[in-house]
């Protein structure tokens, strides 16, 4: 447990050397991580992945605006000091990914580099998310339900571990409809986003009994934490203003598998397309898995782990 930034935040760590931080997303934590602890270790990295604010073992503030996206950054930014670093690498995944993006864009003094898996940089829209999504959809798409108090909160809570089975084998690659964008949408508000998600009679290989035991744990005391973060993306459009336009500036990689619904999203695959000329200094071409949904470092563990390395390494000098 670490004190940071005003909360207390649990941390996993491994290994010696250059600070590398590993960001989870939802509905994920440090867990998520596990197949990359030893490799980056064993090539000369300390790594260390938090639970981030509202999940697992650090702590959960009831305040929903105590979840924006100056809030993430800041505690990332202060665990890299409280860790004794003045700068480090910065990898996130889902959600972890914009976290990174935004540390390497509002304080690029502490970011020696960066990934993201899954979750592109952000180039901030002309109007807000939320907003956005709901004209799209018309109140269908899952931000939407999310950003409902207590909604989402109390489907996930009320059978966690088959909701946590649907939401992973659903997104996953091994999901029969994986990476089509109509996934994101809740086509019966009231009935819930998993009513009708497949429930896998056995898991795929990447994800084991123990592991979804694991992750269950970490979420009995509730979704509302990991919700916080949807229902602040409108206010993180108004508080990321001064920043209209800029782009991330250390050195940068992105990732992301072929199966994935989030490259997906609308307007997301031009996006990418257009990253090698809108980030200054990606250091490839965006990487994509073949066959990979949305958990890419858990799907794609040795695929994820060569890139990640060769990218830290050459960083390193």
């Amino acid at each position: 447990m670490i004190d940071v930034n005003g909360i207390q935040l649990h941390i996993a760590e491994q290994g010696e050397g250059p600070l590398v931080v590993l960001l989870h997303g939802f509905p994920e934590s440090w867990h998520s991580w596990r197949h990359q602890f030893g490799p980056l270790a064993e090539a000369g990295f300390r790594v260390v992945a938090p639970d981030q604010r509202g999940y697992g073992g650090s702590d959960r503030p009831e305040d929903v605006s105590e979840y924006s996206i100056f809030h993430l950054v800041g505690d990332v930014v202060g665990l890299i000091h409280a860790l004794g670093e003045e700068r480090a690498f910065v990898v996130g995944h889902d959600w972890g990914a914009p976290v990174a993006w935004h540390t390497a864009l509002l304080r690029p003094d502490v970011v020696r580099g960066v990934a993201g898996l899954s979750v592109p940089p952000p180039f901030r829209g002309a109007q807000p998310p939320l907003k956005t999504m709901r004209e799209r959809f018309g109140g269908h798409f899952y931000w939407n339900y999310f950003e409902e108090p207590g909604v989402a909160d109390a489907e996930f809570a009320a059978d966690t571990r088959t909701a946590l089975r649907k939401l992973l084998y659903s997104a996953s690659g091994d999901a029969p409809d994986a990476g089509r964008p109509e996934q994101a949408l809740v086509e019966d508000l009231g009935r819930g986003w998993l009513a009708d998600a497949p429930n896998p009679e056995v898991l795929p290989d990447w994800l084991t009994e123990s592991d979804l035991d694991t992750l269950t744990e970490s979420f009995e005391p509730g979704f509302t934490g990991a919700l916080n973060w949807y229902r602040n993306l409108d206010r993180n459009w108004e508080l990321t203003a001064p920043w209209q336009g800029a782009v991330v500036s250390p050195p940068a990689l992105y990732v992301y598998g072929d199966r994935d619904l989030v490259p997906a999203f609308p307007g997301t695959p031009e996006l990418i397309e257009a990253l090698p000329r809108l980030m200054p200094n990606l250091r490839r071409e965006p990487v994509v898995l073949p066959g990979c949904g949305h958990w890419t470092q858990q799907e794609r563990p040795a695929e994820v782990n060569k890139v990640l390395i060769d990218f830290l390494t050459d960083l390193r000098g």
